[in-house]
């Protein structure tokens, strides 16, 4: 049997990835300046996050115009919403033994 440890998933083992799944979690959707200030981040700091989060397809970006000005969305994919529930019960289990 594994370790409780090996259970939980090496995509949330970074705090910002943690905080930007959770913020997800409870939204459908937010913006990027909504995360970065939710997360207290700089833009360069949620990009590259976010970007190992899409790699994974746990999150999916949307970019679209509003008027002129670019808006990039950002939700959690389905697999990316499993992915997270595992990850807390594997954090709860471990937390009980």
């Amino acid at each position: 049997m594994k370790h409780l440890i090996h259970t939980l998933n090496k995509a949330f083992d970074n705090r910002v990835r943690l905080g930007v799944m959770a913020v997800l979690m409870a939204n459908d959707s937010v913006s990027f300046n909504e995360l970065k200030e939710a997360l207290d981040l700089t833009d360069g700091n949620l990009a590259s996050h976010v970007a190992a989060l899409e790699k994974a397809e746990y999150v999916q970006v949307t970019k679209q115009f509003v008027g002129k000005k670019p808006n990039t969305t950002y939700s959690a994919t389905d697999a990316g919403k499993t992915a997270f529930k595992d990850h807390l019960t594997a954090l709860e289990k471990l937390l009980r033994s």
